[in-house]
């Protein structure tokens, strides 16, 4: 899946944390007693959210660990302490009658034999007392070491208990096959259906446990196959964890096949998630559903297994009136009528896939077709935008061959649909021969599009093509591998660009990395494989982590075992495990085995996948030698626990290149892959330059005569290194000056030598790098010291803005550079750009025949909704046009304004999804976010409308993440750090603990670190 679309290099993103054990449980019931066909063993046992917790009784003493303790004191709290039994002696004093003469008179035969008899008594239990063990008296006891764990389960709605305990499905039974039907209704917007679902026993079972969320199930049955007589069954729905349980009259067979039928029916979703409804206008408003089912909802449309690992082939019906028209995965092989006006179309059986993949849409739409290798290809759209697609087909169409020649495998579908979507939350979605973009990520229009947006929907198109192999065809087995399918998918795009269409091919990929280490050097990161259980959980490993990082580190690997070894090594890796689940490890010996076991790529890759962050490289030239040290990079320089990440370690693939490096020999490679090594070169070398092209995830610090001798030969040759390698430069001395290991002056003193660069990389960084400086000052109310930011980096990049044109030329390269320097020549008001951009906005408004020129039309409407009469227009013509790339080039202008009436008009109008579709809300909100009179705004607005947000866009989705972070990555101060914290905490503890919320937390104290350490030598330098 494409995340949602960025325009915004800064924006990228919890382990559950369990409530307090004194808060109040959920109803329990003891099933000791109770037969129970999947008992969990002692090691098995997880620590689960409250709602879903899993008791134990009776262990023993010496199977007792932390987490099994937890479970005692557990059931200490609910009252359900562990067996006690110790065996007590009551002792009964035997008196002796005294005479009256003060002797004591002698015992009776009798007494003497009852005092034998209980001293008897007495010495044997004593012994026995101390020849038992010890575990006797223990409140555990002694038990077998390998007894069976008594389960206490959670409750069904209905009060019984619900045999499941755990957030992932058993593995007794799996699914074989379904067969679905679908009907939805766009008068009422509902939808009803039924799903008969093959399983195949692997343990004797009385229950099927799968996923169903917020369906209404009227009827359940099961047939065991070969048997013509369906059984009504009883079913437990327990909602927490989205699960139902099917309760089988008699146990199900090891081997034997069953069939599970259900019907149902529900409200087609007002989200963007499951089945849901989308409203459009052309002439009137009308009505289309289409399904979001990535990453778990797939189960609000019908009860599936709705893990990625349950593969199985789907047969999808769809009914519908008949004005409509419907679309699934595979062709349709015919339609038949039902009703009155409603008709069925039949769509012929899947390839075993996961759910997530299982798609249907009903709506009115059109489309344009070209078959390629027996593939019929397809563009979708709604009628009156069907001639903005062609652009889509013939993009699709070359990659789709492109791809089947690299991967040395045919596209395994009979058909390939794109559908444009008119509001859709991601910028894109995989399903297999199904694919569904938003509108801005696949439409077309040749008038208003720019070489930009060109670029973005070849782009997007290469990212979901690359997954039906990456994702389709091989998949994840657990959402904790996200990256083999988001990370392979967005490095596959950049690649097959630079392959296919290398006009199109700029620094996206470049800029990508950088973003991705910015995020990935914070606390609040995490490994590229990390475990996850909850729908938040999986929700958030949706980010730049997966996505960016799982890209960088196929980039790096790629160049350290040659291009055609990491071919042949995806081919292997496609082959192997067609219609199969992995893991990392499966890719990695994949590898493996390409190299005939010359490099061992598990051993190498394993040390990037299972820890967070990055290496900082550390290089000291002494004569012939290199001196080399690695460790982890963190912004936070005064986070405790230092032992901790002192005892990272990375294996590193280094690349170098000095100045006596040639033309056949331009750069070397070497594996780091202990704290420190050496490298002896054969001649003492004027200059070394580590990370040849940042094509290895990683950043370097060199020694000051290392900064020196770079920076000497930036500014007498820049071109001795490539772009990359120069835009490289300027982010690694920016990122270590903000944490002190390099002086601030010495960074913009690298800079100076932009006043001979042509090349957009570097001077976008440098761009990039200056306005985060200058927001923090700007925020912190240092309006003087933020002027002498931007006279500063127009003393270096003046000339190059003034020779800047208004006009679609130059290479996509060149357009973007004429962009970055004139948005900021205008936003700063430099020379006549704010002049020059008003003045073409005013022949555009008053002259209905004009057109713009589309690679700087955003910054002319920015211009123009700087005053009212300009913004009412822009938001007129919003309503009015049909390029949806237009029309969002004009949101962003909408949401540059300085009026604060307007804009909180426009956020709340997008919130409200009518006028202004809530799929572009994100953009607004960060847009408005970025100005000085938006950010507090943008933030207040966040805060007031929480609930209507995270019900909107779900807590941990890539949405609600690019919101919290964005709203509050300007702030730098310790009011609004206690500002944010304290609101997060006051709505729940797991709010507090999104991964998203943690990031923005740190970001400030980041920030506020950053001017502690640079504001004084900031002014200094700037004097």
């Amino acid at each position: 899946m494409e995340p949602f679309p960025s325009h915004d290099r800064i924006q990228l993103p919890r382990n559950m944390i369990e409530n307090s054990m004194f808060e109040e449980e959920p109803d329990v019931v003891d099933l000791a007693k109770e037969p129970c066909l999947h008992p969990l063993e002692p090691d098995e046992v997880e620590y689960e959210p409250r709602s879903s917790r899993l008791l134990v009784r009776g262990l023993a003493e010496h199977e007792i660990d932390e987490d099994e303790e937890d479970y005692e004191s557990s059931a200490k709290l609910l009252g359900m302490s562990f067996m006690n039994r110790s065996t007590g002696l009551r002792n009964s004093s035997t008196g002796y009658r005294q005479s009256s003469g003060g002797s004591c008179s002698a015992p009776s035969v009798r007494t003497t034999v009852i005092c034998a008899v209980v001293l008897v008594i007495a010495v044997s239990v004593i012994m026995a007392i101390y020849l038992l063990p010890k575990c006797t008296f223990t409140k555990e006891g002694c038990q077998k070491k390998k007894q069976t764990a008594e389960l206490v389960y959670p409750l069904a709605t209905n009060g019984q208990p619900f045999p499941w305990a755990k957030v992932r499905l058993p593995n007794a039974v799996l699914p074989v096959h379904y067969d679905i039907v679908l009907q939805p209704n766009l008068t009422n917007l509902t939808f009803s259906g039924s799903v008969q679902i093959t399983v195949n026993v692997l343990e004797v079972t009385r229950h099927i446990v799968l996923h169903s969320s917020r369906l209404n199930i009227t009827k359940a049955t099961l047939t065991p196959l070969g048997s013509s007589q369906p059984k009504p069954v009883e079913f437990l729905e327990y909602p927490m964890n989205d699960q139902i349980a099917i309760l089988a009259p008699e146990a199900l067979l090891v081997g034997r096949n069953y069939t599970l039928s259900m019907e149902f029916y529900s409200n087609l979703s007002d989200t963007y998630y499951g089945f849901y409804k989308i409203a459009y206008n052309s002439s009137t408003e009308r009505w289309l559903a289409a399904t979001q089912f990535e990453p778990v909802a797939a189960r609000s449309a019908f009860p599936c297994f709705d893990e990625p690992a349950f593969k199985a082939t789907f047969q999808v019906k769809v009914r519908r009136e008949q004005q409509y028209s419907a679309l699934s995965n595979m062709p349709k092989i015919k339609t038949t009528p039902v009703t009155d006006g409603i008709v069925q179309d039949e769509f012929s059986e899947s390839l075993k896939m996961s759910t997530y993949l299982v798609a249907a849409i009903v709506g009115d739409l059109a489309n344009i077709s070209k078959e390629t290798n027996g593939t019929l290809v397809s563009v979708y759209a709604v009628p009156h935008k069907l001639d903005q697609a062609e652009h889509a087909l013939d993009t699709a169409v070359k990659l789709l061959e492109f791809y089947q020649k690299y991967f040395d495998m045919q596209y395994h579908l009979p058909k390939l649909d794109l559908v444009a979507i008119p509001d859709f939350q991601a910028g894109a979605m995989e399903n297999w021969g199904l694919i569904t973009f938003r509108e801005t990520m696949l439409l077309h229009d040749n008038k208003t599009s720019s070489a930009t947006d060109r670029n973005k929907i070849t782009a997007v198109i290469a990212h979901e093509l690359a997954h039906q192999w990456f994702g389709n065809l091989v998949t994840m087995e657990w959402w904790n591998d996200l990256w083999l399918n988001e990370g392979f998918a967005t490095f596959m795009e950049y690649f097959a660009i630079q392959e296919k269409f290398p006009e199109l091919y700029n620094d996206d990929f470049l800029n990508l990395r950088f973003k991705t280490l910015v995020k990935d050097s914070m606390n609040a990161s995490h490994p590229i494989s990390l475990a996850v259980q909850s729908q938040e959980e999986i929700e958030e490993m949706f980010d730049a982590v997966s996505y960016g990082k799982g890209a960088s580190l196929l980039l790096m690997l790629k160049n350290y075992l040659g291009k055609d070894v990491f071919q042949a090594g995806i081919q292997i890796y496609l082959h192997d495990y067609s219609y199969k689940s992995t893991r990392s490890d499966d890719l990695w010996d994949s590898m493996t085995k390409v190299t005939n076991g010359t490099v061992d790529v598990k051993k190498v890759m394993k040390t990037w996948t299972h820890q967070k962050g990055f290496p900082l490289v550390t290089v000291t030239t002494k004569g012939k030698q290199i001196f080399l040290k690695q460790q982890r990079f963190m912004q936070n320089v005064e986070l405790e626990n230092q032992t901790i990440h002192s005892s990272y370690l990375w294996d590193i693939p280094l690349s170098y290149t000095t100045s006596k490096g040639t033309f056949f020999f331009p750069s070397t490679t070497h594996l780091l892959a202990n704290k420190s090594d050496i490298i002896t070169l054969n001649d003492t070398v004027g200059w070394v330059k580590f990370n040849v092209e940042s094509n290895g995830y990683y950043i370097v610090q060199y020694d000051d005569n290392g900064w020196k001798g770079l920076i000497q030969l930036l500014k007498e040759d820049p071109a001795a290194l490539t772009s990359s390698d120069r835009a490289n430069l300027i982010h690694n001395i920016f990122s270590l000056a903000g944490v002190g290991l390099v002086s601030l002056d010495r960074a913009f003193n690298l800079i100076e030598y932009l006043v001979k660069e042509n090349s957009t990389a570097p001077i976008t960084e440098a761009l990039y790098q200056v306005n985060h400086i200058y927001n923090l000052v700007e925020k912190r109310g240092l309006q003087t010291l933020a002027a002498k930011i931007v006279k500063k980096v127009e003393s270096i990049l003046g000339d190059k803005i003034k020779k800047q044109t208004w006009t679609n030329s130059g290479s996509l390269s060149e357009q973007e550079l004429q962009s970055s320097l004139l948005t900021f020549a205008c936003s700063h008001n430099l020379g006549n750009c704010s002049i020059t951009a008003a003045e073409l906005f005013n022949e555009w408004m008053t002259n209905g025949t004009k057109s713009l020129p589309t690679d700087v039309m955003k910054i002319i409407f920015t211009a123009g909704a700087k005053t009212e009469i300009g913004w009412h227009f822009l938001l007129k013509m919003y309503s009015s046009l049909v390029s949806e790339e237009e029309k969002l080039k004009i949101l962003e202008a909408l949401a540059s304004t300085d009026d604060v009436g307007n804009l909180i008009r426009l956020m709340q109008t997008s919130l409200e999804g009518i006028q202004i579709r809530s799929q572009d809300l994100s953009l607004i909100i960060r847009t408005v976010s970025q100005t000085l009179p938006g950010h507090l705004l943008a933030w207040d607005f966040v805060k007031e409308n929480w609930k209507q947000l995270i019900r909107k866009f779900h807590s941990g989705s890539f949405t609600i993440q690019n919101i919290v972070t964005s709203t509050t990555g300007r702030f730098s101060t310790e009011e609004h750090l206690r500002e944010v914290k304290s609101f997060f905490e006051s709505k729940s503890e797991e709010t507090a603990q999104l991964r998203c919320v943690q990031e923005a937390i740190e970001t400030i104290q980041l920030n506020i670190q950053w001017m502690d350490i640079n504001l004084v030598n900031l002014e200094k330098l700037l004097q």
